[in-house]
């Protein structure tokens, strides 16, 4: 089985390829289980470290758009597509024509490739909670069910649903095997900050575990919907091995989601790790970060998800300790 993954050099990228090394196998949309002969990751950069020393690793390094039309037979020949690479929220806002090359323009030139391949892979898109927001005339729900419209309200936003709805008229046309999964914000990732608007929940949380001061660009009531990175890739994987008729409609599943505010966040931090360290938090309100995270929602009712045996994490306190358990085990 070849495995392709776009986004690979990044955090879930680099931590999706070793789930899948681990495993070795996959039951593919629940068909027989066949070995992972091929993974290759495209990103802007190769990743580092021990991942490419497995054999079965290659790397292509480039913009999207640009090793597609370099190299279709990357798609051609895959019978697994992750598409994990995007623009994110905050760089999309800022610059419209950035997101529309790196969310739009690429996954349908990947879509393109796809269809013209002798095989109808599989294929795995990551869109966002981005998806929801509030207008006005059109409020945000209490509770996001699966069947509530997307209302999206920022750039990117709207490039993750335009991607979700080619990603299902492929699917609808039989040229791909489509499964669009809606992220939640992922945290507490490692490494250094991003221009995610959501970014600013990792740090909150990866600085002051490292000594640092970190800013929180909201007000401590302000509600989010998080999940941690482990659950996050059993979504993934969820996605990858179910049968067509478990996964559903054609529509994105909602991922499950933990229900939390940002000062329980920096509560958890103060529990985990004491007080000195959660008074390296410099609350500072930035109006963008908060309009463009408070237009998100925070509460989902995931029952597709639940129904696919996916559960959301239990507490702030179980985000600290997977971070530390997973990423950080020297604390």
């Amino acid at each position: 089985m070849q495995v392709l993954i776009t986004g690979g050099a990044g955090f879930l990228g680099q931590r999706l390829a070793r789930a899948l090394l681990e495993r070795g196998t996959l039951r593919l949309a629940g068909a027989e289980e066949q070995a992972i002969s091929s993974l290759v990751l495209t990103d802007l950069v190769a990743p580092a470290g021990p991942l490419m020393d497995d054999a079965r690793v290659r790397s292509v390094a480039g913009d999207l758009n640009s090793v597609l039309a370099r190299t279709p037979s990357l798609v051609r020949d895959a019978d697994l597509i992750v598409h994990l690479a995007a623009a994110v929220s905050g760089d999309c806002e800022a610059d419209l024509d950035l997101g529309l090359h790196s969310n739009l323009d690429a996954t349908l030139a990947l879509l393109q490739a796809a269809r013209h391949g002798e095989r109808c892979p599989v294929l795995v898109y990551a869109s966002s909670v981005a998806v929801f927001g509030a207008m006005p005339g059109l409020p945000l729900p209490h509770t996001i069910e699966d069947n509530t419209l997307p209302a999206p309200q920022s750039s990117y936003g709207i490039q993750k649903f335009t991607g979700e709805q080619l990603v299902a008229d492929f699917t609808r046309r039989g040229l791909v095997d489509g499964r669009n999964v809606r992220l939640m914000t992922v945290a507490v990732r490692p490494g250094k900050p991003n221009g995610a608007a959501s970014g600013f929940l990792s740090s909150m949380v990866r600085e002051p575990l490292a000594g640092l001061r970190a800013t929180v660009p909201v007000p401590p009531e302000t509600c989010v919907a998080l999940a941690t990175p482990t659950n996050t890739i059993a979504g993934l994987l969820c996605a990858i091995e179910s049968t067509a008729q478990q996964w559903g409609p054609r529509t994105a599943v909602n991922l499950p989601a933990l229900s939390t505010t940002v000062g329980e966040i920096a509560e958890a931090l103060k529990r985990a790790a004491g007080a000195e360290v959660a008074r390296l938090l410099d609350w500072t309100p930035d109006a963008r970060i908060t309009s463009i995270v408070g237009g998100w929602p925070s509460r989902f009712h995931a029952q597709r998800a639940h129904d696919l045996s996916l559960r959301a994490d239990s507490s702030a306190d179980a985000l600290l300790q997977d971070y530390l358990d997973t990423v950080r085990p020297s604390l």
